[in-house]
């Protein structure tokens, strides 16, 4: 995941500079200046993904070294997980605090954002559940399959933006606003999930 997350992140600097500088000019629109440097993405990416697992990675050894396996998964696991979402939450409430009068003062900027990430969500989704059902496969692997190609890394995101343009960037604010999108977003689609699951029947692969 770790690794996936930064080929994502390295992957989504080259393809900026594409749609906002190249792309653009192809299709005889204004082009965009594009200020990022390769070194800090990636700098923030081994921030925001390496501490963590190697943090993981030592308290797993040492706490199996010196304590066991039975403290490690019953006692240590339980106190130190809600740690990770409270991290998310803090981090979610400071930037709704600090992006919030962007976002109501500019709601077509919203609406910039939005839309795209409600077809993505939508398209993704929808195509990952039709080739799941399409290789067939069961209906938990196909929803797992769907709401996986569809789930997006935001918190990577946010943490990105913030470290390269800045806590108060409409890169920021175009973080913020996805996950406004795709937690309504995903819910509905379990929804949809739900209403296809008393459809489904498995299509044997050949």
């Amino acid at each position: 995941m770790a690794i996936n997350s930064i080929i994502q992140v390295l992957a989504y600097a080259l393809l900026g500079g594409f749609y906002l500088k190249i792309l653009p000019g192809w299709l005889g629109l204004a082009t965009q200046d594009v200020a990022f440097s390769m070194a800090e993405i990636a700098a923030a990416v081994l921030v925001f993904l390496g501490l963590p697992l190697a943090a993981g990675y030592l308290s797993r050894r040492i706490g199996l070294q010196l304590k066991g396996p039975r403290w490690y998964e019953q006692r240590f696991i339980p106190f130190i997980s809600p740690f990770a979402l409270y991290g998310l939450l803090f981090t979610i409430v400071v930037m709704f605090a600090l992006q919030g009068q962007a976002i109501t003062s500019d709601p077509l900027t919203v609406a910039a954002v939005a839309v795209p990430l409600l077809l993505y969500f939508a398209i993704m989704w929808g195509v990952a559940f039709a080739v799941g059902r399409r290789s067939g496969l069961s209906y938990p692997k196909t929803a797992t399959l769907a709401f996986t190609a569809a789930g997006n890394n935001f918190e990577l995101a946010i943490a990105v933006s913030i470290s390269v343009w800045g806590v108060s960037s409409r890169q920021a604010l175009a973080g913020v606003i996805g996950p406004l999108i795709e937690v309504p977003v995903l819910v509905a689609l379990v929804y949809v999930s739900l209403w296809l699951r008393r459809r489904f029947q498995p299509r044997p692969v050949g």
